[in-house]
């Protein structure tokens, strides 16, 4: 069915097919009738399926049909996460590029005036992030008591990343007669009890089993050993078809690193996570868009606003802790109905967090292997390197038992008996008062070596070499006494 179907205005129309889009994914086709008509409408599916769109052109239809120039906003779209919100005004730019309406996107992380300037002049459709937000209203800088649409949009990532509270009282400074539309990819009870508290009489629309990838994305799983990770990423980058890669890191440190690693091998890559400034962040995503750099290195924070046609694989650099993010990563690959490959690589660690998302997605992972990949560590001469079945047995799903460290010898002399030569006695494990162990023992040699006589080069006082040694009794009082 194509888009004119729905009823949208002309204008409207041509600026959806100006995009290049033709005709609409399965929750649009659901989603739309109600929106246009004003009903409340839950929309529930996976990530990549054109949620954005389903709320947007409702939207921007209702506001088209308004006579007259406002300078008071008229429809709210919140959002956790600044990309995500830079991403919604860019659509609603590019499908109103034929109408006379002015949206602005509120976030942090950039200078809070121009946003002040743009609101005095007025529009009428704001994206924001809660907590930017709740500034602006503090500060009486926006007016939100002639809101006709609220849109919440990827509201169990708000859940997650601590914003609920900010959003209900946000939601309380808007009329009590709106449309209130809730989107999200998963719709746990926090999210549901939400919901009945905003919307009346919602449309419920389930599109795709909840929890599930969508069937377009190939999930491929990696064993490796933790250190052999990087070198496993730059043998598939040098080695396999890859034009738009995202790698997910689990820290921003580690993000930093992988771009470091790829830039020396001279594959043109960049990093983006909250400690970049929004500037920087920005011209990363807008670099990769375009296909500036070969490779994108991420944290889970900027997951769920990374909008970009044409990625071919997502790499889980690291296995993320909860597997709702796991969805929402390889989301970012297979989007719009195209196919996408998604390859996460395990750790003997990480064995857990894998069977965790097998759970939740409801599916059973093969091992893979690549072809053609050194698997064993390059190690000094002299050192044993481990045989390629040896790993494999790392990965075993049961676990190996535990070999248990041979016990130190003690020393079983008759008291005042003289021992024998002991190179490092620091490593051997001899009848010692009580609190004179190892780690102590440096703090023992620096109280030696501030004595007369001590040499601390040898660690001996300056004696005979012919001299006997002490018995390990010798010094016990002196010590004790010290305690």
């Amino acid at each position: 069915m194509p888009f004119k179907c729905f009823g949208l205005s002309d204008p409207l129309v041509r600026g959806i097919l100006a995009t290049g889009y033709t005709a609409p994914t399965e929750i649009q086709s659901k989603a739309l009738p109600a929106a246009i008509e004003g009903q409340d409408v839950i929309g529930c599916a996976q990530t990549g399926t054109g949620k954005t769109a389903a709320f947007v052109l409702p939207i921007l239809n209702r506001l088209s049909h308004e006579k007259g120039a406002s300078k008071t906003v008229k429809a709210l779209i919140l959002t956790p996460t600044r990309e995500l919100a830079a991403q919604i005004e860019s659509c609603i730019v590019s499908y109103g590029r034929f109408l006379h309406l002015k949206s602005l996107a509120i976030y942090g992380g950039v200078s809070i005036n121009n946003q002040l300037g743009i609101l005095r002049r007025g529009v009428d459709i704001v994206v924001a992030t809660p907590g930017r937000l709740m500034d602006h209203i503090q500060r009486g800088s926006i007016n939100l008591k002639h809101i006709e649409v609220l849109v919440l949009d990827e509201a169990d990532r708000m859940f997650d990343m601590g914003f609920i509270n900010d959003v209900r009282k946000i939601i309380g400074f808007l009329p009590k007669e709106r449309q209130t539309m809730l989107f999200s990819a998963t719709m746990s009870k926090e999210v549901r009890a939400l919901a009945q508290g905003v919307q009346k009489s919602p449309k419920m629309i389930q599109v795709g089993q909840e929890r599930k990838p969508i069937e377009t994305i190939t999930q491929r799983i990696y064993p490796v050993k933790k250190e052999l990770k990087a070198d496993l990423l730059l043998y598939m980058l040098k080695n396999r078809s890859m034009y738009s890669v995202l790698v997910f890191s689990r820290t921003k440190h580690g993000a930093d690193k992988i771009a470091r690693r790829l830039q020396k091998e001279e594959i043109v890559s960049a990093a983006i996570h909250s400690d970049k400034t929004q500037a920087q962040r920005q011209r990363v995503l807008e670099g990769f868009k375009k296909g500036k750099y070969q490779v994108m290195i991420a944290t889970d924070i900027a997951a769920r606003g990374i909008d970009v046609a044409g990625i071919t694989h997502v790499i889980n650099y690291d296995v993320p802790n909860y597997a709702e993010d796991y969805v929402h990563r390889i989301g970012r690959t297979g989007r719009a109905e195209h196919e996408g490959e998604a390859i996460t690589f395990v750790s003997p660690d990480e064995m857990g967090h894998l069977r965790g998302i097998e759970k939740f997605i409801e599916r059973k992972f093969t091992m893979d292997k690549c072809e053609g990949f050194s698997y064993r560590k390059t190690e000094p001469a002299g050192s044993h390197a481990h045989a390629p079945q040896q790993e494999q047995q790392e990965f075993s799903e049961e676990r190996p038992q535990r070999q248990h460290r041979p016990q130190p010898q003690h020393s079983h002399q008759p008291r005042g008996g003289y021992k024998g030569h002991q190179p490092n006695r620091g490593q051997q494990h001899t009848n010692q008062p009580r609190g004179e162990h190892q780690e102590h023992q440096p703090a023992q040699r620096q109280q030696q070596s501030n004595r007369p006589g001590h040499s601390p080069s040898t660690g001996q006082g300056h004696r005979n070499s012919s001299s006997k040694r002490k018995p390990s009794w010798f010094g016990k009082k002196k010590f004790k006494n010290k305690r």
